[in-house]
């Protein structure tokens, strides 16, 4: 039973669409049965619901949504700013943790900061918005490069002269690329002082509701903040606020979407 709301038309066509995108096509009779609906009232807003091209009728004669959803969700999320999404997240991933925290996107074959958020037990790291970042030295750089889709990968691995500023940088393509399946295996990337020598970072990938990535962020510290004992943990940290964001822009898990 839907509850008794000042405008019912609306709660009730909500209902009817949230009812089809849990279930799937579904026929007129089982969504006024389980939505207890007034037949009258239910039809009326069926037709209103196609005239708008929010549903459609399928060759089974079952009610399915329409195109004009994929259109609002294209222009909600295109006007989304992620910066706006993640800085609330982040600021609690940041106070949590006591760690720098960055947000970072691939723009043009190169990495760069959108989003730094520091405490005052942050430790000064040159990084600033806007700055540019290695791909293959930087824990959101590895991160961004490991989920690009393989020929595009493949193209900026070739791109790219190495060049190790630390004893732990990568130095070559294939160091890179076994490091890059590492990543997509775990879920997250590790940069072990390979840009700054005393400098360790881990971060996690964030993916759009068509399972595309759109961003990265990171736990900045030192090796004492980052040791090996508390780097999986600190990487649990960083996944989990990873995905809240990835599931503010519409992504779901595979057991999330099994679930609905």
């Amino acid at each position: 039973m839907l509850e008794v709301t000042p405008v019912p038309a609306l709660t009730r066509a909500i209902a009817i669409l949230n009812f089809i995108a849990q279930h799937g096509p579904c026929s007129a009779a089982e969504i006024i049965e389980t939505l207890a609906l007034p037949k009258s009232s239910a039809y009326l807003l069926f037709a209103e619901l196609k005239k708008q091209r929010l549903i459609t009728v399928d060759r089974n004669n079952n009610y399915c949504l329409w195109t004009r959803l994929v259109e609002l969700a294209g222009h909600a999320l295109h006007n989304m700013d992620i910066r706006d999404i993640a800085r609330p997240r982040l600021t609690r991933l940041m106070q949590q943790t006591n760690l720098l925290c960055h947000l970072g996107i691939l723009e043009g074959g190169h990495a760069c900061y959108i989003l730094k958020l520091e405490s005052a037990a942050t430790i000064s790291v040159r990084s600033h918005e806007g700055k540019s970042l290695s791909l293959y030295r930087s824990g959101i750089g590895k991160c961004l490069l490991a989920w690009q889709r393989p020929e595009e990968q493949e193209r900026i691995i070739n791109d790219i002269r190495f060049v190790a500023v630390t004893p732990t940088s990568l130095r070559n393509a294939d160091a890179l690329r076994t490091e890059l399946a590492r990543i997509r295996r775990q879920g997250w990337s590790f940069d072990n002082g390979e840009d700054y020598p005393d400098v360790r970072c881990v971060a996690a990938p964030i993916f759009n509701a068509r399972e595309q990535l759109v961003a990265a962020i990171s736990l900045v510290g030192t090796r004492l903040d980052i040791d090996d004992d508390k780097r999986d943990y600190l990487a649990g940290l960083a996944i989990a606020c990873a995905r809240d964001i990835s599931r503010l822009l519409g992504w779901r898990s595979p057991t999330e979407k099994q679930a609905s």
